[in-house]
């Protein structure tokens, strides 16, 4: 999330994305929403496969996020991006993972911006759908990867 989210209430992070605050378009400077790096830490432990789906289309960008991801020591993965005019949806079924893990995109617009309700319909049974509500981060998610499946 953007750095001056920090120590704010979900609701208020939210708004200012909304309220286009400019740290938001800081992503070098990202931070990590309570403690995601253990938990992705704690999956790859078990043996997933993590995949981080980037939000950028230029290489530039790209890097930036990266960056953070090292900054952090969020596990290793693949950091997945769309190139010029392909869609999130497009990128996850290229890679069809058995969990996606996506947020409500409450501030920018909710459902139709999200990944999964954007798959394939025929492909979507073969995908795992966990929603979290944006900026909520996946501290409550469960410890154990199995878990993720029910």
């Amino acid at each position: 999330m953007h750095k001056t989210a920090l120590g704010k209430k979900r609701e208020e992070r939210v708004q200012q994305v909304i309220d286009e605050d400019p740290s938001v378009r800081n992503y070098e400077n990202y931070v990590p929403v309570g403690n995601t790096v253990n938990k992705l830490k704690t999956w790859e432990k078990q043996g997933a496969d993590i995949y981080y789906l980037s939000s950028h289309e230029s290489i530039k960008d790209l890097d930036k996020d990266k960056i953070v991801l090292d900054r952090y020591g969020f596990p290793k993965g693949n950091v997945l991006w769309r190139s010029k005019g392909e869609s999130y949806s497009e990128v996850a079924e290229n890679v069809m993972p058995d969990v996606l893990i996506e947020d409500d995109c409450e501030s920018i617009g909710g459902e139709p911006e999200m990944t999964y309700p954007n798959i394939k319909p025929d492909l979507k049974n073969n995908i795992k759908h966990v929603v979290v509500k944006e900026f909520q981060g996946i501290d409550h998610l469960p410890d154990e990867t199995k878990l993720l499946l029910i």
